[in-house]
């Protein structure tokens, strides 16, 4: 064990994506963050993802090319280059392949076409390995997109001395995608023998899933939050998968998600109106006002302004927001809400705003500024998801002095501990079942405590004391790769 304390590990993160490069939800500000704080603990951080075509000139021009190889898929033989950039010490590495990747999307609608591209990306990176001549201690792969991995490194490389010490770890950063294409397609892409075509192993429900291989050949999973883990145990949340989960429970753990408190921070952040602390709230009442002005809502400081930063999809509780909307707005509130393009759920926003006109207002698509201020200028960040595993959107909140109005699930239930009348402690609000009634009531109790200014100060005083750094988070990373490298 000291001869692994004492050891500079190295690591890969395996990612389909990461920022600042390329970014569609939270994975790639993991992968974009974790690696920096483990590199604060002394750990030598690699990183390598797809070259995407959506990936920003000015980081491609950085690009230094480092080697290319040829892979064979199946009858296939695919061109792989490893291009370089180095982005505050830590080293980014890019799969280019333009059959693959030089697309206008991060990943397909067509499900055959990405068993081809992740399948090619699985082997790609194992390849890569040999013409770097770079032995990592541990390679992290995340969710399905590298799924393959450790499942290619204890059968088809396992006899090769360069994989023979390498331990795998899996993240799993949501359980609903995972990866699944035909066995007829995969075993010829990857040349699987067919003795792994059992339920057992690869098989799953007459196909292939890449997260399942992951999680049964990985010599450590986790999720991104100890509540989470639990729960993908249980049928309900499991997406038929928690039988498996359940028979690898002594080699799984939940380790919750950090937040870039550097690039989140309401005293530097120049997207604000008016920087802050909490030490000095006012110029948070400027940012509300900005907000406001910005999202076309009455200019009224003396009422709470509930924000929602969302994808408009079932699981992140917009059912139960559309049950009792015109319940919430008979309260003296205003609602902004920032959110991809969907049919039913912005239409419903928009079909409230035109009724109650200056009180309700939508915005959708991707937009960071937008979404930084209506952090700092809002006063309640309403969040009732059905799942969420671990939930950035609520610490960023909190990060900004805004409370947060959350359901008792996975992350967010690990993150928000809830208000305390009694003993006056807690930094949100939160409620337990799945029902808009019982969200309607928590979001009253908010209402009515914000009218207490000393003890609403005071709440959002320790909401923004809270630490959600990566600090804590990669400290338990580390200490797993080197209980895995001990061995």
């Amino acid at each position: 064990m000291n001869k692994a304390n004492n050891r500079k590990l190295k690591i890969l993160f395996v990612t389909s994506e990461a920022a600042p490069f390329i970014k569609t939800g939270g994975l790639a500000d993991v992968c974009g963050s974790l690696p920096f704080a483990l590199q604060k603990l002394n750990a030598d951080v690699k990183v390598i993802l797809p070259k995407y075509f959506g990936i920003e000139q000015q980081y491609k021009e950085q690009m230094k090319h480092l080697c290319d190889f040829y892979i064979d898929l199946g009858w296939r033989r695919q061109y792989c280059g490893i291009e370089s950039i180095k982005l505050n010490g830590i080293e980014f590495l890019f799969a280019d392949n333009e059959y693959y990747f030089a697309k206008n999307y991060v990943y397909s609608s067509n499900p055959y076409e990405d068993g081809e591209r992740f399948s090619y990306f699985n082997k790609a990176v194992l390849e890569a390995l040999k013409h770097l001549r770079y032995t990592p201690h541990i390679i992290h792969c995340n969710d399905w997109q590298s799924g393959m991995l450790p499942f290619l490194i204890k059968t088809q490389y396992s006899g090769d001395k360069l994989y023979k010490n390498i331990k795998t770890v899996l993240t799993i950063h949501n359980l609903r995608y995972q990866g699944q294409f035909s066995w007829e397609q995969i075993s010829d892409l990857l040349s699987i023998d067919k003795q792994y075509f059992i339920p057992e192993q690869l098989e799953f429900y007459g196909g292939v899933n890449f997260l399942k291989a992951g999680i049964l050949f990985a010599d450590r999973v986790t999720t991104v939050s100890p509540t989470y883990a639990l729960e993908i145990t249980t049928p309900f949340f499991g997406e038929r998968l928690d039988g498996v989960l359940r028979s690898i429970e002594p080699r799984a753990m939940g380790i919750l998600n950090g937040i870039d408190t550097g690039l989140y921070n309401p005293e530097t952040d120049p997207y604000l109106a008016c920087n802050y602390s909490q030490n000095d709230l006012s110029g948070k009442a400027k940012c509300k006002e900005a907000v406001q002005e910005a999202m076309w809502l009455n200019k009224r400081g003396d009422i709470p302004l509930i924000a929602m930063i969302t994808r408009f999809a079932d699981h992140k509780g917009l059912d139960l927001v559309e049950a009792v909307i015109e319940d919430i707005l008979r309260l003296d509130v205003q609602i902004a809400v920032l959110g991809n393009e969907d049919g039913r759920y912005s239409n419903m926003f928009r079909s409230v705003a035109e009724k109650y006109g200056g009180r309700v207002s939508i915005k959708t698509g991707q937009n960071d500024t937008l979404a930084r201020q209506l952090y700092a200028g809002a006063d309640m960040f309403l969040m009732p998801s059905m799942f969420e595993p671990c939930g950035i959107a609520q610490m960023l909140a909190m990060r900004y002095g805004t409370v947060p109005i959350v359901r008792e699930t996975g992350g967010l239930s690990d993150s928000v501990i809830p208000y305390n009348r009694y003993t006056n402690e807690g930094i949100g609000f939160s409620f337990a079942n799945y029902n808009a009634h019982e969200m309607l009531y928590t979001i009253e109790n908010a209402i009515g405590l914000y009218y207490d200014k000393l003890v609403w100060n005071g709440l959002v005083k320790r909401a923004m004391q809270a630490d959600f750094s990566w600090n804590a988070s990669a400290e338990k990373y580390l200490g797993l790769y080197k209980e895995l490298v001990s061995k």
